[in-house]
C-alpha cells in the first residue's frame, strides 16, 4: 500500500480527481479534427456554429462524459465483484454479466426490432441480472458450495454461451449485425449525451450505494463467519451488492457495449495505492476507472488514424497482459 496515512489518501484522491478532469479535457480537445484548448473554451463561451464548435459540443463532450462514467462504473463493479467472490479475476465481462446484457439487447433488436435507448437500458439490466443469477446458481452446485474457482468457471461458461448465441443471431440477421456490431466491440464513439442522461440516475444510485456498503463489504471480506459473528446480515449485503453490480454493468453495457478488463485491472491498481479498505478503495476505483477508459479512448483515436478502433479493443490490449500476470501469480483461490 503506497498511501499509508489518511492525509496521504485524501491528497491522492484530490490529485486523482484533478487528473480525471484533465483527461476529460484532453478527450474534448484532441482527436482527428484539429482543435485547440481555446477552441474548446469558445465552443461554450462564444459559440459560432462552426464545424469545430459543433464537434466539441455534440460529439466530444458527450463522448468524454460517457467514457468517464462507464470507466468509473466498471471499476467499482470490479471491486465489488472481487470482494463478493474473493476472486481477484472477477469482472463483469469475465463472469458473463456483460455477455448476458449484450445477448438480451441483440435478441431484442433481432426479433422485436427494438431500437429505443430507454428499452435498451431495461433490457440490459434484465440480461445482466439473468446472467448473474445463472452464474451464481451453477457456481453453487456441488458439495463445497460456492467457491472462487467454481464461480470463475461458471462465469466463463456463461460468457461463452451468451457470446456464442449472440454471434449466431448476428450471422442469421444481417440487419441486426449492422446495427450492433460496432456497439458489441465496446465503444463510446458516436454516443449522444441523451444516452448518459437516461442511465445516469441508475448509475448514481449504484455509486452512492457502493459507498454506503463499503464498511459492510470490509466485514464481509474478513469471512462470512466473522461477519455474521459481528452481527452483519450477510445474505442481505450480498444481495444488495449484486443489485449494485447489475446496475453498474447493465447501465454501462446499455450505453457503451460490453467493455472488458477495466473491472479486473482497476481494483488491483487501487489496492496498490490504498490497500483493501473499501471506504477508500471504491472512490479510488471510480477515479482510476474513469481515467483508464478516457486514456484508452483517446489512444484509440490515433493508432490507425483517420480510422478509430473501439475502446473495448484498447482495454483488451491493455488488460490481457494484466490478466495473464494475475493468473500466473497464482492469485486465484480455489
Amino acid at each position: 500500500m503506497l498511501l499509508q496515512t489518511k492525509r496521504a489518501k485524501v491528497l491522492g484522491l484530490l490529485l486523482g480527481f484533478l487528473l480525471f478532469l484533465l483527461f476529460i479535457c484532453f478527450s474534448i480537445v484532441y482527436g482527428y479534427t484539429n482543435t485547440t484548448w481555446t477552441t474548446a473554451i469558445e465552443a461554450y463561451t462564444k459559440y459560432d456554429g462552426s464545424n469545430e464548435h459543433l464537434i466539441i459540443q455534440t460529439v466530444r463532450m458527450p463522448r468524454a462524459l460517457i467514457a468517464a462514467a462507464v470507466g468509473a462504473s466498471l471499476g467499482i463493479a470490479g471491486a465489488l465483484m472481487q470482494a463478493l467472490t474473493q476472486n481477484p479475476l472477477a469482472d463483469p465481462k469475465i463472469f458473463g454479466i456483460n455477455a448476458g446484457a449484450s445477448f438480451f439487447i441483440v435478441f431484442a433488436v433481432s426479433f422485436f426490432s427494438i431500437t429505443s435507448l430507454g428499452a435498451f437500458i431495461w433490457i440490459a439490466f434484465l440480461g445482466a441480472a439473468v446472467a448473474a443469477i445463472i452464474v451464481y446458481f451453477i457456481g453453487s452446485l456441488g458439495r463445497d458450495g460456492l467457491t472462487p474457482m467454481k464461480f470463475t468457471l461458471a462465469g466463463a461458461a456463461i460468457w461463452a454461451l451468451f457470446s456464442s448465441l449472440t454471434q449466431g443471431m448476428l450471422v442469421l440477421n444481417e440487419k441486426a449485425l449492422e446495427e450492433v456490431l460496432f456497439w458489441l466491440a465496446g465503444s463510446v464513439q458516436g454516443r449522444k449525451l441523451e444516452y448518459l442522461q437516461s442511465v445516469l440516475p441508475y448509475l448514481t444510485i449504484a455509486w452512492v450505494g457502493s459507498l454506503i456498503l463499503a464498511r459492510h463489504i470490509n466485514l464481509l471480506s474478513m469471512g462470512e463467519d466473522v461477519a455474521k459473528g459481528l452481527g452483519q446480515k450477510t445474505v442481505l449485503i450480498k444481495l444488495v451488492t449484486a443489485v449494485i453490480v447489475i446496475l453498474l454493468a447493465g447501465g454501462s453495457v446499455a450505453i457503451a457495449g460490453p467493455i472488458g478488463f477495466v473491472g479486473i485491472m482497476v481494483p488491483h491498481l487501487a489496492r496498490f495505492f490504498v490497500g483493501i479498505d473499501h471506504r477508500w478503495l471504491i472512490p479510488y476505483c471510480a477515479i482510476i476507472g474513469g481515467c483508464l477508459l478516457l486514456v484508452a479512448d483517446i489512444s484509440a483515436r490515433y493508432i490507425i488514424m483517420p480510422q478509430e478502433i473501439p475502446v473495448g479493443v484498447m482495454t483488451a490490449i491493455i488488460g490481457t497482459p494484466f490478466f495473464i500476470y494475475i493468473a500466473r501469480k497464482g492469485l486465484t483461490k480455489s
